[in-house]
C-alpha cells in the first residue's frame, strides 16, 4: 500500500467540491526572537480569478474553517480590499486570530479609518504594511499610527541607520514591529539586536554561509544513520534494524503511521511491520522525516517548510514510475537539508550515498527533479502571480501545496514529540 492510497485527495484535502478550485494561497512565517512561529501572511497566488472574488473566498473559508485549518489556529494576516473591509468583515470580529494588512495609502481614506479604527477597539489585530515610508512624526500616516497594533518594515529598503531608528521609534509608541523582507543572514543578525517583534524573509529557507563547515556530534550521528539508510537498498528487516536501537526514533515513526490521519486496518508494532506494510523506501524516507526533527536548535517552521517540499514534489512527480516518485520525496526534503544541518550543501552530500537523480537535482539543478524543485521554489516566492502561468496550472499547484500543508503539519507533530 503506498501513501498516496492512505491519503486523501488533493481535493479532498483542501475541503473543496471537486467543481470549486482550490484557494491559491501560501503560507509565510514570521518568527519571533527564538524562531518560534508568531504568525503567518497569507499571500495568494493570482490565476484568472477576480482579486476581489478570491478574497471573498478567502473570508468564506474562514467562516468554515478551512484556512484556519491552514494556519493551525495561529496569528494570520491577510490584504483584503476596501470593498470587503467596507461590508465584509463580521467574520473578523469573530476570529481574533486573523488580522489584515494594510497599505500607508489607506490614511488617506478616511472612512476606512474609522472603520478600522472600530475593528481595532473591538480586538481585530492590524498591521500596517509601511514598507519604506517615512513613518517619525509623519501626519499622513499618523491615523493609522494611532490604532494598529503592528507595523512591517521593509529590510530590504531601509539602511541599517534607519531600520534602527525607525524601529525604536515604534517601539518607543508601543507598537510591534515586525521586520519584512529579511532574505539573507547579516540582515537577520540585525534585526536580531532591533526592538522587533518578528522578522519575516528567505533567510529561513537559506543556508547561514561558513569558513569552514563543522558538524556537532548529533549531526555527524543523524549522517551516520543516513548514510546506513542509504548504503545496500536495505530492506524491511534491515531498516527495523538500523533504527532498532534508538527508542525515540521508533517512537515517532510508529505513532505517525498508526495515527488515524492514515486509518490503517491494523496496527503496526514495528519499523519492519510498517515497512512491509509502505514499502522499504516510503518508510526510508519518513525515517528520514522523524531524525530531522532531532535537529531541535533549528526552527520548526523549517522543517515543516522541508516536509511540504516533499509531499510536493512527490505529487508533482506522479506521470514518474513509483520509484522516481519516492525519490523525489527525498529530493524535496533534501533540498533543504544544508540549511537544517548548517553546512553547505556539497559538503553535507559528501557524506551521503545519494542516487545520481537526487544529488544532480541539488547541487546542479539536473536531472528529472530539478524542474520539479523549480516550480516548488517558484510557487514559496509567490512568482507564479506573474501572469505568465497557466491558470490551471496554478490551480493544480494550490491543491498540491494544500495538501502538503496538511501532511506536513500531521506528521511534524509526531516528529516533535517525545514519549512520556
Amino acid at each position: 500500500m503506498s501513501e498516496a492510497a492512505a491519503l486523501p485527495s488533493a481535493h479532498e484535502a483542501s475541503g473543496n467540491a471537486a467543481s470549486e478550485h482550490p484557494l491559491p494561497v501560501i503560507r509565510l512565517p514570521m518568527l519571533d526572537a527564538k524562531r518560534e512561529l508568531f504568525a503567518y501572511e497569507i499571500v495568494f497566488q493570482k490565476d484568472d480569478e477576480d482579486e476581489a472574488a478570491l478574497m471573498r473566498r478567502a473570508l468564506a473559508t474562514i467562516t468554515d474553517g478551512a484556512l484556519a485549518r491552514l494556519v493551525r489556529g495561529n496569528r494570520t494576516f491577510l490584504r483584503l480590499t476596501r470593498e470587503l473591509l467596507m461590508e465584509e468583515t463580521d467574520v473578523l470580529q469573530h476570529q481574533p486570530r486573523f488580522g489584515v494588512l494594510l497599505e500607508p495609502e489607506t490614511a488617506a481614506d478616511a472612512a476606512l479609518v474609522e472603520r478600522l479604527q472600530r475593528m481595532a477597539q473591538r480586538g481585530c489585530p492590524l498591521m500596517l504594511d509601511a514598507g519604506d515610508t517615512a513613518l517619525e512624526f509623519n501626519a499622513a500616516v499618523e491615523p493609522l499610527l494611532k490604532f494598529v497594533q503592528f507595523v512591517r518594515l521593509d529590510a530590504s529598503k531601509l539602511d541599517a541607520a534607519t531600520l534602527r531608528s525607525r524601529s525604536e521609534y515604534l517601539h518607543a509608541r508601543g507598537t510591534h514591529v515586525i521586520a519584512g523582507h529579511v532574505d539573507d543572514h547579516d540582515t537577520y543578525h540585525l534585526c536580531e539586536e532591533l526592538p522587533v517583534q518578528a522578522i519575516q524573509g528567505r533567510f529561513l529557507l537559506k543556508p547561514e554561509p561558513v569558513e569552514v563547515p563543522v558538524l556537532t556530534a548529533s549531526r555527524l550521528s543523524l549522517l551516520r544513520l543516513m548514510k546506513a539508510l542509504e548504503e545496500g537498498n536495505p530492506g524491511p528487516v534491515e531498516l527495523g534494524q538500523i533504527v532498532r536501537d534508538d527508542a525515540i526514533l521508533s517512537y515517532k515513526l510508529l505513532g505517525c503511521v498508526n495515527s488515524a490521519y492514515f486509518a490503517l486496518p491494523r496496527q503496526l508494532k514495528s519499523v519492519q511491520q510498517a515497512a512491509i506494510f509502505f514499502g522499504a523506501t516510503r518508510i526510508r524516507n519518513w525515517i528520514y522525516t522523524m531524525a530531522l526533527s532531532g535537529t531541535g536548535d533549528r526552527p520548526p517552521e523549517l522543517l515543516r517548510a522541508a516536509l511540504i517540499r516533499a509531499h510536493m514534489c512527490e505529487k508533482l512527480a506522479q506521470h514518474m514510475p513509483n520509484e522516481q516518485r519516492e525519490m523525489a520525496f527525498t529530493a524535496g526534503l533534501f533540498s533543504l537539508l544544508d540549511t537544517l544541518m548548517e553546512a553547505p550543501m556539497d559538503f553535507v552530500l559528501w557524506h551521503l550515498p545519494l542516487a545520481r537523480e537526487i544529488s544532480g537535482a541539488l547541487l546542479e539543478g539536473k536531472g528529472p527533479f530539478a524542474p520539479l524543485l523549480e516550480q516548488i521554489y517558484a510557487w514559496e516566492a509567490g512568482d507564479l502571480r506573474s501572469g505568465q502561468t497557466q491558470p490551471q496550472v496554478i490551480r493544480r499547484m494550490a491543491a498540491i501545496y494544500l495538501e502538503a500543508t496538511q501532511w506536513a503539519d500531521h506528521v511534524y507533530a509526531f516528529a516533535d514529540q517525545r514519549p512520556n
